[in-house]
């Protein structure tokens, strides 16, 4: 079973898309990865969110970033937005994600924050299952005394 989709927008956004499966690696949590445009292939993107088993979608973007809030349109499951460094310092990216009109929510990270998108979906699926919640207190711990 798939908990988390991680969606990106293309190629281009890889190594974002990386970062965030290799946390999620790290966790035991089972993901998909798929490079879908929400411009280049609106269909084939609504038909992934509609037909997904995940419980959590990670929405890696960049520019225009579109992409999160394309996918939450889709679902009501939660949506957590990467905004990826592409022109502007990532602003661009940063401000489409969180500027999502009223009733269609999206989480958003810092600007290339892959690694927190992973942890925050890992927290949101740890508050039902209390492995998951030891796991993610102990990781805490470590990067607290690092």
């Amino acid at each position: 079973m798939v908990d988390v989709a991680i969606i990106i927008g293309s190629k281009s956004d890889q190594d974002l898309g990386d970062k965030t499966a290799k946390m999620l690696e790290d966790f035991n949590i089972d993901y998909d990865l798929q490079v879908l445009s929400a411009h280049r292939n609106p269909d084939k993107l609504a038909r992934y969110v509609k037909e997904s088993p995940a419980i959590i979608f990670i929405c890696i973007a960049g520019l225009a970033a579109a992409l999160p809030g394309a996918v939450a349109a889709q679902t009501i499951k939660p949506v957590i937005g990467v905004p990826k460094d592409v022109k502007l310092g990532g602003l661009d990216s940063l401000l489409s994600i969180v500027q999502m009109p009223t009733g269609v929510p999206v989480a958003s990270v810092a600007i290339d924050g892959a690694n927190n998108a992973a942890l925050l979906a890992i927290e949101i699926l740890a508050l039902n299952d209390e492995s998951l919640a030891k796991k993610v207190v102990a990781y805490r711990e470590k990067r607290a005394k690092a």
